[in-house]
């Protein structure tokens, strides 16, 4: 394994859930599914066990996406261990990882839109709001996803 990629939004069940499912499909695509180790987690634990959210799962689905078989869990220390890209979904997430991220962590902790093309840092959580929000995290999600593998220079 050459990458190992964590996605860390709240509460784990909308955001990235979603980014966890489509970073999968697409490197499932390239041929490069055994190459990436791919995860997701929140920063609280409320949710832990639970699959994702249903209208993120309905709209994931719509594009090709399976997120059924998640589970919601919290991020633990060991993660700084295991991952080398720690991606959050929004600055009070990143704020969060960066308070429990330890002194020898030498991977990547950042936001995971730096690797999008539509000039946000921040994808917005769509759990108040209706399916337009949902959508959003879709658009860009796979933007953002591509941008990553690209970045992670695996070649096929």
């Amino acid at each position: 394994m050459s990458a190992s990629v964590l996605f860390v939004c709240l509460g784990n069940i909308c955001r990235s859930p979603t980014a966890h499912g489509v970073l999968l499909r697409k490197l499932g695509l390239l041929g490069l599914g055994d190459r990436v180790r791919v995860d997701s987690a929140g920063t609280g634990g409320w949710h832990a066990g639970e699959p994702p959210d249903l209208r993120a799962q309905r709209h994931a689905a719509a594009r090709g996406y399976e997120l059924s078989a998640l589970r919601a869990r919290q991020v633990v220390p060991a993660d700084f261990s295991r991952f080398t890209h720690i991606l959050a979904m929004d600055r009070a997430n990143l704020d969060l990882l960066e308070a429990l991220k330890p002194a020898g962590f030498s991977g990547e902790l950042g936001l995971f839109l730096r690797y999008g093309s539509h000039g946000l840092l921040e994808v917005p959580d769509p759990y108040y709001g209706g399916a337009q929000g949902f959508e959003k995290v879709l658009d860009l999600v796979e933007d953002a996803a591509d941008g990553l593998i690209a970045q992670l220079g695996l070649g096929a």
